[in-house]
Parts: structure tokens; sequence; C-alpha cells
């Protein structure tokens, strides 16, 4: 997520270093404030929008697990009048409503760790943002004495210009891994998915049989 990267980015950002190489030091604290605040109001939002889904995601995975009670209901009535084929469609009914609750879990779960992750960047951009407000006028008294005194500020400036260059190649290289990654997934995926459309066919009809099976069982 981009905003979680310039969060992320603002998180980490040493303000005494960004002062020391700013031309105008004051001008620089007081952009850094901004950057931080318009940041801060951008998570927030996507907290809210994040929590609202994770309801929605919720609400999904009840109303499939509301059908599954429900088809299930029906298919033992359709043994018990006799009808086979109408228990069988309900049986797969109540199947098809139990994979989609499964998937709706798994979101459900997603979810939740996107916002803990959203609350978390919150939580850090607001202190950072504190401590900003806080040391401004102290880092900014800091800058123009080690001015004064003739910090080498230059030297930390290219030694900072190389760290950078590190981090892009290894953010270049994990990139072209992902890449390579996504790739041979997709071509296997392509080569698969017939054979596994097959037996997952297979299964489900092993799986209505064994319900159906169990529903006459039951009603013997």
């Amino acid at each position: 997520m981009a905003l979680l990267e310039r969060v992320s980015t603002l998180i980490r950002a040493n303000l005494n270093d960004l002062i020391d190489k700013a031309e105008h030091p004051e001008t620089m604290i007081k952009q850094i404030i901004l950057d931080m605040e318009n940041q801060l109001l951008q998570v927030k939002t996507q907290v809210a929008i994040a929590i609202a889904d994770q309801h929605l995601l919720e609400k999904k995975q009840k109303e499939n697990e509301d059908k599954i009670a429900d088809w299930n209901r029906r298919a033992e009535m359709a043994v018990e009048k006799k009808q086979d084929d109408l228990a069988r469609a309900a049986i797969e009914r109540s199947l098809h409503h139990k994979s989609l609750t499964e998937s709706f879990t798994q979101q459900v779960a997603d979810q939740k760790l996107q916002v803990e992750t959203l609350k978390t960047a919150l939580n850090k951009l607001q202190q950072k943002l504190d401590e900003a407000r806080a040391k401004s006028e102290m880092l900014i008294a800091e800058h123009r004495r080690a001015r004064t005194l003739g910090k080498a500020a230059d030297a930390r400036g290219q030694l900072d210009g190389s760290n950078h260059g590190a981090a892009f190649d290894r953010m270049k290289h994990k990139v072209m891994r992902q890449s390579a990654i996504g790739q041979a997934k997709s071509d296997l995926l392509d080569h698969t998915a017939s054979v596994e459309d097959r037996f997952a066919q297979l299964e489900k009809e092993e799986e209505v049989n064994r319900i159906l099976n169990e529903l006459k069982a039951k009603r013997a």
C-alpha cells in the first residue's frame, strides 16, 4: 500500500539529519509537520474504511453460515419425503455456501490484520508528529548551533546518499524476484488448471453422495 510506504518513510525519518541538511531549517520542519498531518488524516480515513469493510465481510460470512443451515434443513426434509433429486440439489447449495463461508472467513482474517496494521501505523505516525511538534524549536536551535560550530553536513549527506543507493538496489532486486515468482506461479496454474477442475468435480460428487447417504441412514 503506497500510503503505508509514505507513512513508514515519515516514521523512520531522522528529524535531526533532515534539519542539518536543510538550507532553510524553519521551512523544512514546518513542511515535515504539514506532511505528517496530511498523512495522519489519510491513515485515519483508511482505518475507518478498513473497519467498515471488515464489518461487511463479517456480515457476508454470517449470511452464508445461515444459508448452510437452511439448505441442510431442506436436504433433510427432502430425504424425509423420499425426494433424492431435491435432496441432492439442496446439498449442492449447502456445499456452495460452505465454500463461500470459508472464503469470507479468510477475508475477514486478512481484513482484521490490515486494520491492525493501519492502526499501528496511525499510532506511530501520531507519536512522530507529536515528537516533531515538541522538538521543532529545539531542533532548529540545535541546527543553528551546529552550523555555527561548522559540523560536517556534507560528509553525512554523502554517506546517506550511498545508503539510499543500496536500498534502491535491494528494492529493485526484490521487485524482479517477486515478478519472476508471479510468472512461475501463473505458468504452473495454466498447466494444472484443467486437471484440478476435474478432480474438484469428482470430489464434489463424492461429497454430495456421502452427505446424501448419511441423511438417508439417519432417516432409516
